[in-house]
């Protein structure tokens, strides 16, 4: 089976979703022994707008601390310009609101995806949106 952008993204969404500490770190040991697919996920939450630069850096730093990149310009370049595009995705519902969720960033040779799962609070009327960014890096 070739592993690509699909199984690459799916794996992002899937660590994005997950409920628990113990149910990352199961899929991600699941994803490498099955597909090779390196994987993180990490917590953010705060008012949308000032947490745009947060998720980025998070998703980077994350990243770079599990071994899913290098430590290296294109690498995290990848990284943040793929957190950016999730973003862009959820910004219409988000604007303006607080918002609490999940980042799941998975790679597999020149695949990089990030997913952004996250609630949007409105008093008592949550959302909930799911934002996905693709990039190829070498």
């Amino acid at each position: 089976m070739e592993i690509g952008s699909k199984i690459v993204a799916t794996s992002a969404i899937r660590m994005a979703i997950t409920s628990s500490r113990q149910d990352e770190t199961n899929l991600k040991h699941q994803l490498m022994e099955e597909f090779a697919v390196r994987a993180v996920a990490v917590d953010y939450g705060g008012e949308f707008i000032n947490s745009v630069g947060k998720i980025v850096e998070r998703s980077v730093v994350a990243a770079k601390r599990e071994g899913v990149i290098k430590d290296s310009h294109a690498e995290e370049g990848a990284v943040a310009g793929a957190a950016r595009e999730a973003i862009a995705q959820i910004m219409p519902k988000a604007l303006g609101l607080n918002v609490g969720g999940k980042i799941g960033v998975a790679r597999h040779q020149d695949h990089v995806s990030v997913a952004i799962f996250l609630g949007i609070g409105l008093l008592h009327l949550d959302e909930v949106a799911i934002g996905l960014g693709h990039r190829a890096v070498s």
